[in-house]
């Protein structure tokens, strides 16, 4: 029987090499999306097959997907841009390059069983910050950053397309070995900081990097198309009780706690974004995180991932947090 083939676009990133590991663990014919500049620390299995897509022009495209000789069966589109230089560079990569993608796929009728799209709970946009109501997704979207914008209207484009089988998964924080992004507060905590943005209670929510991939094998394998599932482990946390976690995970005895009014966390991001601008350099902390940050209410309703999958996180965040601070100590990276 022949093996199923899978496309992971941004292969080489945290989540997407995470994906690579899982379609491998499952057998199937792996296809990493990578770009030519891209690091393969994480993509060094001799199974793999590379392919650096021409997003940007859609004939060289259309023509690399021809030489593939055969369609895939999967198609999951994690590439993209969570910070950027500038914001209409959001747009270009998040929802042009996925629009050339797909028409390319339909034109040279290549349409794969499942096209897998990775969106962001970032598309909801602010919450019920009174009650703290968790998310649904069959709430109306209504992003407020750059980023959660360029997710939606790609989105919505696919929505728009007849019979396309389109999956959108709007995961909450995904932490996990090999990201970055949470690295930088467990160092914070490690050093014995404990930094919090606001004084209103915040609520967390998290996924761990493989308890992420493990749904959406499972959704794509189960045949669900034409559907969107907010993704998180089930539980939510406040900004302290994280910080708690981290704080035993690693063994930190105490920490100094620091809450930042967020009407000085604003102009502080605008200057950081500014800064690095001018350096011709890309901030994590910008005017687009502060606006994630500002936000209270991040409780996800993940009902439908029980109703459809019986999804149960193998990681709870305690559990996961101490896997992710193993990693990062056997990496040499605390």
């Amino acid at each position: 029987m022949k093996r199923k083939r899978v496309l992971i676009t941004g292969a080489s990133g945290f989540i997407g090499s995470t994906a690579v590991d899982k379609a491998l663990e499952l057998g199937y014919e792996t296809w990493a999306g990578i770009r030519n500049s891209s690091n393969l620390e994480y993509l060094k299995d001799k199974r793999l097959h590379f392919i650096d897509l021409t997003y940007n022009n859609s004939e060289q495209l259309k023509n690399q997907l021809i030489d593939l000789h055969g369609k895939f069966h999967y198609i999951i589109h994690i590439a993209g841009l969570t910070k950027a230089r500038k914001l209409k560079d959001f747009e270009t990569v998040n929802y042009q390059h996925t629009r050339n993608l797909v028409e390319c796929l339909i034109e040279i009728d290549a349409t794969p069983d499942t096209f897998v799209l990775m969106s962001s709970l970032s598309v909801m946009g602010t919450g019920d910050e009174k009650y703290y109501t968790p998310i649904k997704a069959t709430d109306t979207p209504n992003p407020e950053t750059a980023y959660g914008l360029s997710k939606l209207k790609a989105e919505y484009w696919l929505k728009s397309l007849s019979n396309f089988p389109y999956l959108i998964i709007r995961p909450t924080g995904v932490y996990g070995p090999r990201d970055k992004d949470y690295f930088i507060l467990i160092k914070a905590v490690k050093n014995g900081l404990d930094v919090g943005a606001g004084s209103k209670k915040q609520i967390l929510t998290f996924i761990y990097s493989e308890d992420l991939v493990d749904i959406i094998f499972k959704l794509i394998e189960k045949g669900i198309t034409r559907k969107e599932y907010i993704v998180s482990d089930g539980d939510s946390y406040t900004d302290s009780e994280f910080n708690k976690i981290v704080q035993n995970a690693i063994n930190r005895k105490t920490v100094i706690r620091i809450r930042i009014p967020l009407f000085l966390v604003k102009p502080a991001a605008f200057i950081s974004e500014k800064l690095a601008t001018l350096f011709g350099k890309i901030s994590t902390f910008n005017s687009d995180k502060y606006k994630i940050m500002k936000q209270r209410n991040w409780a996800c309703d993940i009902t439908p991932l029980i109703e459809d999958i019986n999804f149960a996180p193998k990681y709870r965040l305690k559990d996961g947090v101490v896997k992710t601070i193993s990693w990062y100590k056997e990496n040499g990276w605390l």
